[in-house]
């Protein structure tokens, strides 16, 4: 092999914890570069591009970008850094030679800082340290350097992996600067690091044109496209490849438009540069880890490997009396076509068909990923139904496994045992708690994947908003038996028509209420939470009966409490085994599986004789 070095490329992936300031840190140097001009209105977090990112300040999908230093191409990809969208950081990880590691001067690097530097770590790159908001007034950056260097240690970096170039950060004024004591001024020190400390792309000059497509996108002008690094050799518009797939089979192929990344958009070119990330339009039939080489030398490249998914949850069309009359798309073929291209371009998602054609398993890393695709189909247009998310067991060696996280919670002293009595019910072990004398504590628990659906909003209310809550994927580990996940029922509609004040007001001592006056309801859908373990079937639409008497008191204006909106989340965590979320672009209803009373009825009976 005759290895050379594209001097003039640098790829490199920001990795951190969510709100450690990735995001903002790419503005920084867009803005350094020169990338706007001086007068140029340019919004904050630029590359949380969807409005699901910039409602919930997270990044879920990995983006690209470049900027320009010194006559050097940077190529940035922002990765998210929630341990569900793992697929999307994998796919980054694998267009890179080296990662910036950005961590929160205050907070240190928590779990999903540990599953992205280990991914880095298993890839061989080469890690930049940034300790970010230096600013902040309970900052602590010599801690925090000193829980990076364990860190690197628990996660078996060599000597020169260890040996890291460390700066400090103020992500949201622009500052980078190599010691804590001296303010810097700009963020050259960081454009500076990446030239000198993160390898050139390599590739070999002897080797033809090759591409490992890592990422899909869709043009309404130019169809499918293919994004991925340039591995070998160059190039051209209007040249004629092919593409291997997964099966080894050789997919011939027509380049119509060769671009590559300038600034936050694509800019057309004629040739692809080795090493260059690319985007190649032209192209139908490809998948992500596909391989695009040409037809007088086609050599796979080794696909990109993604973590198994551990939850599965089942979505089918709506079958509500309501279905159709607040969405646009409600048939089972658009829901199908929705999820399979949420697949292709989602790498950590996996969708299969089931027995019936009007419903389809869909397998992820976990209960937030589920709820964001379903939140952007809701968006879209669709209505549908979906069940409680289950966790995806194994048989190992002939005993029954589950998946088991590693929790890691941060809290006020005051709250360690509820946290602690809650997860125990929940099967979790306490593996570690270290308290600083400082009010805090911080605990790491072993539990059940299963274990923690629907905790996340008990553990707020038990924390009053206080606590921090982080869980990473830890293997498979023997079953740990039943959790019980809810200890109340549901309250029933026994009947359809619309909720009435008056209906509602006498159901209120029963337990919580989900629906308002004037809402339409519908016999089998969940009105609210019944204070008892079981079902109670009642009917909201009951009026007062009108009558000549008059009695003192009678008059008396009916005063409901205000109800709390129905979140996905929080339905997704609210439901049993035998109940689904019908979402509408408008709505979020709670309803049973089997709608009819009678039925449902027949439906226990069956399943108690059968026992």
């Amino acid at each position: 092999m005759a290895k050379a070095f594209n001097q003039k490329l640098r790829n490199i992936a920001i990795i951190a914890h969510v709100d450690h300031g990735k995001t903002t840190l790419v503005d920084a140097l867009f803005k350094q570069a020169g990338v706007f001009r001086e007068n140029q209105a340019v919004d904050d977090r630029l590359m949380d591009s969807m409005d699901l990112e910039r409602e919930r300040g997270i990044t879920i999908a990995a983006k690209n970008c470049s900027v320009s230093y010194n006559g050097v191409k940077i190529n940035i990809l922002d990765t998210p850094g929630h341990a569900d969208f793992g697929g999307e950081v994998e796919r980054a990880l694998s267009m890179v030679d080296g990662v910036i590691l950005l961590v929160d001067a205050s907070e240190g690097p928590l779990p999903q800082t540990r599953f992205v530097l280990g991914k880095a770590f298993e890839a061989g790159h080469k890690v930049i340290v940034v300790i970010n908001k230096i600013d902040r007034q309970d900052a602590r950056p010599d801690e925090v350097l000193n829980e990076v260097y364990d860190l690197f240690i628990d996660l078996g970096a060599d000597d020169e992996q260890i040996e890291f170039p460390l700066y400090y950060a103020i992500g949201r004024e622009g500052i980078c600067q190599t010691k804590l004591e001296e303010r810097g001024t700009d963020m050259r020190p960081l454009f500076e690091a990446i030239i000198n400390h993160i390898n050139p792309p390599t590739y070999d000059d002897t080797e033809p044109f090759q591409m490992l497509v890592s990422d899909l996108s869709y043009s309404d002008y130019l169809g499918r496209l293919a994004v991925g690094k340039v591995i070998n050799g160059s190039s051209h518009t209007n040249e004629n490849l092919v593409c291997i797939n997964e099966k080894n089979e050789q997919l011939p192929l027509r380049v119509s438009k060769v671009q590559t990344y300038e600034g936050t958009g694509m800019r057309d070119v004629e040739k692809a540069e080795p090493g260059d990330i690319i985007i190649l339009s032209g192209i139908e039939n490809i998948m992500i880890g596909d391989t695009i080489c040409t037809k007088e030398a086609p050599k796979a490249l080794k696909r990109i490997k993604i973590d198994e998914p551990t939850v599965s949850m089942k979505f089918s069309i709506n079958t509500s009396p309501l279905v159709g009359k607040e969405g646009k798309f409600v048939q089972s073929s658009r829901i199908r076509e929705r999820l399979f291209k949420e697949a292709m371009k989602n790498v950590a998602i996996r969708v299969e068909e089931t027995d019936s054609p009007d419903s389809f398993i869909v397998k992820g890393r976990g209960e937030f990923q589920m709820a964001i695709i379903v939140e952007t189909m809701r968006r879209e247009g669709f209505e549908l139904c979906i069940g409680r998310p289950e966790v995806i067991t194994k048989t190992i060696d002939g005993e029954f496994c589950e998946p088991i996280e590693q929790l890691f919670i941060d809290c006020d002293e005051a709250f360690i045992g509820v946290v602690t009595e809650k997860l125990s019910l929940r099967k979790g072990r306490l593996t570690n708690l270290v308290n600083n004398g400082t009010g805090r504590a911080r605990l790491e628990f072993s539990i059940p994947s299963r274990g923690l659906i629907g905790y996340r909003d008990e553990f707020l209310s038990d924390t009053k908003g206080t606590g921090i809550m982080n869980s990473l994927f830890d293997g498979y580990e023997p079953h740990r038996g039943e959790i019980i996940s809810r200890f109340t029922g549901s309250i029933v509609s026994d009947r359809a028509g619309k909720a009435v004040a008056y209906g509602l007001f006498h159901l209120e001592p029963r337990g919580v209420l989900f629906v308002r006056p004037g809402e339409p309801v519908y016999e089998g859908m969940i009105i609210g939470e019944y204070n008892k373990d079981n079902d109670l079937n009642a009917n909201p639409c009951k009026e007062k009966k009108l009558t000549n008497m008059r009695a003192s008191g009678k008059d008396d204006a009916v005063t409901l409490t205000p109800v709390m909106p129905m979140t996905l989340e929080k339905a997704i965590h609210f439901i049993a085994e035998d109940e689904l979320v019908e979402v509408t672009p408008l709505s979020i209803r709670l309803r049973k599986r089997i709608l009819s009373q009678q039925e449902r009825h027949t439906d226990r009976s069956r399943k108690l004789a059968s026992k």
